[in-house]
């Protein structure tokens, strides 16, 4: 399985790698290319090197910016009949050096190369979630065959086998329990926050934990038909599915390149000035406006990162001002997703203190994230542990113990039932209570009678609440909750949040049907959270945006933002600077247009010529540079 998974997470990567135009390797073409012409025109403009062994050196700064960009082009043409701006700026800088404008070519390919460069930086963006959920897969596998037990490499089970997980261990495959107990830690998949119990009968899934007792099963799906193998295809067609935006210049590109063509051949046509003509084409060229996406973005993504929330991309940006739903996950996002003790309710003349000391040595032994609650409160407390003599687990209810001639009892209802002990009409009133407001109610029975309840609640997020309200100020008309608990206790936390809207018993399939059925309503969604189970949904939403200090790395990787404080209140925060990126990147293409189309006028009159339409590239250029970076002052 391992093997299988990982070949689908090279086969992404050479996808993406096929379709990336500039790598690393290209970034450092542009730096050499930028730093030459800069230096060459710098020598030539100062007079230090007017030459280069009898060649202009204005003229070899123009053949080094400008090869790469013609290059690039034809290669466009040729391999995807792209008319891309690039073809625009090629003639410019080949039609100046014909008519001896170097100065003006050189200057058109620096401002070019670096538009460019800038604009592939913020936009590119590392995908590896797809090899680190081929990672979850276990390398080995233990086969039983004839009662014999051996050791085989994963991807080689095959269904039917009969498998022998202990504690501690992954599940190779998808399975079903057929011998022992244990229990499950199955939050990579169902997203349940509180492992399962699992015996006869029970389904268990791939990439999975063992924390406590062993199981044998039999496996049911193999390789890319296990649970696991579909998250990983899922977030590899949700990816694939995520074309980049287009940028706005390209868009233009069909008509904009044929009409500075035929505007240059009238102006010449009419005028018998080919130098006109030329300049024309320099005019035309939209440097200016090929850094007015990019620098925008360079500036609200570098502001952003300084408060602690990665954008991956440009395209993010106007995607992120477009949002009006966004769909929560419970646990580890709007919650912590780590329990804690919230109460402890005494009877019969006990003391919580008592309680908790008895309470923290049963379960001292245990790895149940509920024991770790217990022990935690313990520790915090400085209260020694009272530790039994005698310790029994008691799958899917609790534990039994025994100290000197006490017999204790620590577990659900489920539990005390089994063993008789009666709960009175208040116990279960507060039981009841308590499960309606999302906790998680643990029995402490002495000898045949309930002395403790002990409560242990996921502390709900500081700033939630407000965090729902503020989204509402944003335009944002939707927000749900989407949980892999269940869906009393999704309620419970949503009641307390403000988010009236929630689903709850979800796996990582039903997630992703949500954010499906949204979309289709003609939502713009933005999926959050933490988990590798949230994976799919964050890759399959228009946006997907991940915490980033409590949240696995896969989730991160899925996502297209990541939260790296895990403070939900940027969230709002994320979307006000977005859209103020989008209208920064409006008015930049507003003014280099303008600029422009004076600068054509002018040039058509015979009162520009192909050095001063440089010139004006470059005042375009600083002022959209200056406008955007007004963001970083934000």
């Amino acid at each position: 399985m391992e093997d299988e998974c990982r070949l689908i997470a090279k086969e992404e990567a050479t996808e993406q790698f096929e379709h990336m135009e500039h790598g690393a390797g290209g970034h450092i073409r542009d730096y050499i290319v930028i730093a030459s012409t800069s230096i060459l025109l710098v020598s030539s403009w100062s007079q230090w090197l007017p030459q280069i062994f009898g060649i202009e050196t204005t003229l070899i700064a123009a053949i080094i910016g400008g090869v790469p960009i013609v290059k690039e082009a034809i290669t466009a043409i040729y391999k995807r009949g792209d008319t891309r701006v690039g073809l625009l700026v090629s003639i410019a800088i080949i039609a100046s050096i014909a008519i001896g404008e170097y100065l003006a070519a050189a200057e058109v390919a620096l401002i070019m190369t670096i538009g460019e460069m800038l604009e592939h930086i913020t936009l590119e963006k590392s995908n590896t979630a797809l090899k680190k959920l081929a990672e979850l897969s276990p390398l080995q596998a233990r086969i039983i065959e004839d009662g014999i037990e051996r050791e085989i490499a994963a991807e080689l089970v095959r269904t039917g086998d009969k498998l022998l997980i202990k504690p501690g261990e992954k599940i190779p495959v998808d399975g079903i329990v057929v011998s022992g107990q244990a229990t499950v830690d199955q939050a990579t998949i169902t997203g349940e926050s509180i492992p399962a119990e699992c015996r006869n009968g029970a389904s268990v899934f791939g990439g999975t934990i063992v924390t406590m007792g062993s199981i044998e099963i039999v496996a049911t799906k193999v390789g890319q038909d296990t649970a696991l193998g579909h998250i990983i295809r899922m977030v590899k067609e949700a990816q694939a599915n995520k074309a980049p935006s287009a940028r706005i210049i390209d868009r233009w590109a069909n008509w904009f390149v044929p009409l500075s063509l035929a505007i240059a051949v009238l102006v010449y046509l009419a005028t018998g000035d080919l130098v006109r003509g030329v300049t024309i084409l320099i005019v035309f060229c939209p440097c200016a406006m090929l850094l007015s996406t990019p620098t925008a973005v360079a500036a609200a993504i570098g502001a952003a990162a300084r408060r602690g929330i990665l954008i991956k991309g440009g395209e993010i940006l106007e995607k992120v001002g477009a949002l009006d739903t966004i769909l929560f996950d419970k646990t580890g996002t709007i919650t912590l997703g780590k329990p804690s003790l919230k109460e402890i309710r005494s009877y019969n003349g006990w003391k919580r203190n008592e309680l908790l000391a008895i309470a923290a040595g049963i379960e001292k032994r245990s790895e149940h994230h509920l024991a770790k609650a217990i022990i935690e409160e313990a520790q915090k407390e400085n209260i020694s542990f009272v530790e039994p003599s005698y310790w029994e687990p008691v799958i899917g209810q609790g534990i039994i113990a025994e100290k000197d001639s006490d017999h204790f009892l620590l577990g659900n209802q489920f539990l005390m039932e089994s063993q008789n002990i009666g709960i009175t009409s208040e116990q279960q009133a507060y039981c009841s209570e308590s499960q309606r407001l999302g906790a998680t109610v643990v029995f402490i029975a002495v000898n045949g009678m309930i002395n403790g309840i002990l409560t242990i609640q996921d502390p709900i997020r500081t700033g939630s609440k407000e965090t729902i309200n503020s989204l509402k100020r944003e335009k944002i008309t939707k927000t749900v909750m989407l949980t892999g608990d269940a869906s009393a206790v999704g309620e419970a936390v949503g009641k307390q949040v403000d988010i009236s809207i929630v689903h709850g018993d979800l796996l990582p399939t039903d997630k992703v049907k949500y954010v499906e059925t949204y979309q289709r309503l003609g939502c713009n969604v933005a999926m959050i959270g933490d988990g590798i189970n949230d994976a799919p949904a964050l890759a399959k939403a228009n946006i997907g945006i991940a915490m980033g200090y409590s949240g696995t790395d896969i989730a991160i990787e899925a996502a297209d933002i990541v939260l790296l404080s895990d403070d939900l209140k940027k969230l709002p925060q994320t979307i006000q600077k977005s859209r103020k990126a989008i209208r920064t990147i409006w008015q930049n293409i507003v003014v280099s247009n303008v600029i422009n189309f004076v600068a054509i006028v002018l040039a058509a009159l015979g009162l520009l010529g192909p050095v001063a339409a440089a010139i004006v590239h470059n005042v375009g250029s600083i002022l959209v540079v200056l406008n955007s970076a007004r963001l970083l002052r934000n």
